[in-house]
Parts: C-alpha cells; structure tokens; sequence
C-alpha cells in the first residue's frame, strides 16, 4: 500500500464548511507522504450554514490541482442551475435548501451569485472513473454500461440502484442517500458515502487503493 496512490472519497458536504475544513486536515494527516487523490461525490450546495465557503475550497483544490483533485456534480448543484432557468425552479431550489444557499453568500436573489462560481458549478462532471471504481453523485441504472448512464439517473436514481446487489464491473462509490446512522454503508458492489452530515450525522471520506472493491478505511468528522 505504500508504493500505491490512495483516493479519498468525500461524501455529501452541504454548506458543513466546518467539517470538510476537519476531513481535509484529518486526510492530509492520514497520507502523510504518500501520493493520494481526493474526489468529491457532489452536493457541496444547500441546507448547511455555509455553502459558499465550502465551494471556494473545493474549488481552489481542483483549480489548483485538477489532475488529483476531482470534484463531480449533484442533484442540488443541478438545481442550482436550473434555477437560473426558470421561476419555478427557482422556487424549487429554495424549498430544498437553497435559501441557506444565498445567505452564505449574502445575496438576496440569484444574481447576487458570483458567475464564475456558477461556471465552475456548470463545468462539473456527473461520473468519474478508474481502473478500480466507479465514483458517481446518486448511482447508476443496473443492466446499463455506467459510461453509458443516463446524466439524470447519476444525479438522482436511488431505486433501482439500492436495492439488491448489482454487479457495474467495478465497485461503484456514491453518496445521495443520506444514511442516518453517521456511517457509510458497504454492500459487495458499492458504497454510499453520504453519512448525513447536514442532519447532525457525520462528513466521510472513503479510503481506497488501487485495488478494486471497498474501502481501505474511512475518516470521518461529526460536529461537535
């Protein structure tokens, strides 16, 4: 394991700027001197105090290192987006959290958004792969090649995806369901990284070699 190059997998942020701050330092500890990459599962946006603190670091990371730092889409960047397009999106957006969204902004409306915050956002990817997983938001459609998923379902999906095992060639590592009990949850071919850290659970990051199937470890960081 030594010689290898671990990822880190991080699970639902959702404005906890608090504890992705911890997670990070507890990673960087956790490498040491070892070469290691970080990807984030999305939902970095909504609900939590401070969602535009946790996207000026996340995104710093990836500006600055792209090629170690992979950061994907979720469903509420997605609604982010969407609700530029139209009022009832918008509206949608805001029941879901997005409210907290602009107060960590000190905007009134949307266009007290900073643009090329909402660019980054755009430019996200919704799957991401190597040669061992699999790393997506929501999870993907079983008896469907994840390259060739649907956008929406990689963002969305939770049934059929949770239940039963299904076997996508690689263990497939995602977040959206948040699991109440602050820990992640491990099936043969897949694990769910979001351990609900908005909702008083805790923020993971799975640890992975470049070995297929789960997780080496987990490092996680619960409020005080």
């Amino acid at each position: 394991m030594e010689s290898q190059t671990l990822t880190y997998a991080i699970g639902d942020v959702h404005g906890r700027a608090d504890l992705l701050d911890t997670l990070l330092e507890r990673i960087a500890a956790h490498a040491a001197d070892r070469a290691h990459r970080l990807v984030f599962l999305g939902d970095y946006v909504d609900r939590g105090p401070d969602s535009a603190a946790v996207l000026r670091t996340i995104s710093r990371l990836n500006w600055a290192e792209p090629e170690r730092v992979t950061c994907l889409m979720g469903n509420h960047e997605r609604m982010l987006l969407d609700a530029l397009l139209s009022p009832d999106a918008a509206r949608h957006w805001l029941y879901c959290g997005g409210d907290a969204t602009l107060d960590s902004f000190g905007a009134r409306d949307l266009t007290g958004l900073p643009r090329d915050t909402l660019d980054w956002i755009e430019a996200l990817p919704t799957l991401h792969g190597d040669a061992a997983r699999w790393y997506v938001h929501a999870g993907l459609r079983p008896g469907t090649a994840a390259p060739d998923s649907d956008v929406h379902d990689r963002l969305w999906i939770r049934e059929p995806f949770l239940e039963g095992d299904h076997d996508f060639g690689r263990h497939v590592v995602h977040g959206h369901t948040p699991q109440r009990s602050g820990r992640p949850e491990v099936r043969p071919f897949r694990t769910n990284l979001d351990t609900a850290a908005v909702y008083g659970g805790a923020l993971t990051a799975g640890v992975f070699s470049e070995a297929q199937g789960p997780a080496l470890d987990f490092l996680s960081v619960r409020a005080a």
